[in-house]
C-alpha cells in the first residue's frame, strides 16, 4: 500500500509594512525605446557584485504571457484557474489572472516581492518613487523630468541643454549604480 505524498514547499509570505519601508526602491523611466531594460541588465548585474540583494519589478503597458500554449500551467489558466503555480527545483513563478479585475497597485506588487535590500522598478512611472530618466534625443520624445519630481537624475547617449539634473552617461552603468547607492543609502 503507498502512502500519501505531502509537500512541504517554502514560499515567502507577502512583506510587512515594516520590511516595505526598509526596503529601498528605485526606478528607471522612459519613453519605449529609450533603453531602459538594457540599463536595468547592467545596474542589476553591477549591483549584485557589490554584494546588495537586488529585485525588479517590470511594468508592462501591453498584455504579456510568460507561458506558452500547449503546456500544463497554460491549460490550467486557460481552464479558468485564477493561480496556477509552477514549481521545480530551481525556481518558482506564480501567475495571477486579473480576469477583469483592476490592474493591482504598486504596493500591492512590491508586497509580494521577497524582502530585499534593493528593490529596481521599470515603468510604474507615475508612483513616487526616486528614479532616473533614461533619454535619447535621437527618439524625438519629450522629456518627463519637468513634469514628474520624482526624477533625481537623467541617463542619456548625448549631452541636454538646459538640464536641471544630474546627467549620466548611457555607457557609463557604474557610475549611475555609484548614483542609485548613495541616493538610497546603500553605497558602502
Amino acid at each position: 500500500m503507498s502512502r500519501p505524498v505531502t509537500w512541504s514547499i517554502s514560499f515567502p509570505t507577502p512583506i510587512s509594512s515594516g520590511e516595505l519601508s526598509a526596503m529601498k526602491v528605485f526606478g528607471l523611466a522612459g519613453w519605449s525605446g529609450s533603453g531602459k531594460t538594457t540599463l536595468l541588465v547592467k545596474l542589476v548585474h553591477l549591483i549584485a557584485l557589490r554584494g546588495v540583494l537586488v529585485s525588479t519589478v517590470k511594468h508592462a503597458h501591453h498584455s504579456f504571457d510568460i507561458d506558452r500554449p500547449g503546456k500544463d500551467s497554460f491549460r490550467h489558466r486557460d481552464a479558468g484557474a485564477t493561480e496556477v503555480l509552477i514549481t521545480s527545483d530551481t525556481r518558482w513563478a506564480l501567475m495571477h489572472e486579473v480576469r477583469g479585475a483592476s490592474a493591482p497597485s504598486f504596493d500591492e506588487v512590491v508586497a509580494h516581492m521577497t524582502p530585499v535590500d534593493l528593490l529596481l522598478i521599470e515603468g510604474f512611472k507615475a508612483y513616487q518613487h526616486d528614479k532616473i530618466e533614461i533619454h535619447r534625443p535621437s527618439l524625438g520624445k519629450p522629456m518627463l523630468w519637468p513634469q514628474d519630481p520624482c526624477i533625481v537624475a537623467v541617463a542619456s547617449d548625448e549631452p541636454l541643454e538646459g538640464l536641471a539634473l544630474p546627467r549620466f552617461d548611457l555607457a557609463d552603468p557604474a557610475a549611475i549604480v555609484q548614483f542609485i547607492l548613495t541616493r538610497t543609502g546603500l553605497a558602502s
